[in-house]
């Protein structure tokens, strides 16, 4: 995939699996969540400020997260990046993001169900994407079609 490609695809609405490196500086934590990209900006994570997620981000100061396709041919793409800020999640984040993945009717019901427990505990991580890391399956279908 091609830079203006890659982007459009992680801009997409789709539900991403964020990797953190661990206590242990071996094993990764990875957890799916959602996210938000503006080509040529940064990936976006809302998470709550005392989750094992905010904790382990913080210390390690970088994260990546990868999406994909849910059918064949695959195609997916994965980031990773440096923390570039850390900031508290308002209302109209929090709008914006239960938008993005729900219907208005859902994500309504979704920001009434959890406005109480939402209130001032959510922090957004912003990361720089350095490392890219692409795949479309449906050109090498393509190409495993043809006649040799």
């Amino acid at each position: 995939m091609g830079l203006l490609e890659r982007e459009a695809f992680l801009a997409e609405a789709r539900f991403g699996v964020l990797s953190v490196v661990q206590d242990d500086g071996v094993a990764t934590l990875a957890v799916p969540i959602w996210y938000s990209f503006t080509p040529g900006q940064e990936v976006v994570i809302h998470t709550h400020r005392r989750s094992r997620k905010a904790q382990l981000i913080r210390r390690a100061g970088r994260f990546g997260i990868c999406v994909q396709t849910d059918t064949p041919p695959v195609r997916y793409v994965s980031v990773e990046g440096p923390v570039t800020s850390e900031s508290h999640v308002g209302p109209e984040a929090r709008q914006a993001m239960a938008h993005r993945y729900l219907s208005p009717q859902m994500a309504a019901a979704y920001l009434a169900a959890t406005a109480e427990q939402q209130e001032g505990v959510s922090t957004a991580f912003h990361m720089r994407p350095t490392r890219w890391r692409t795949a479309n399956y449906s050109t090498m279908a393509l190409d495993l079609d043809k006649p040799s």
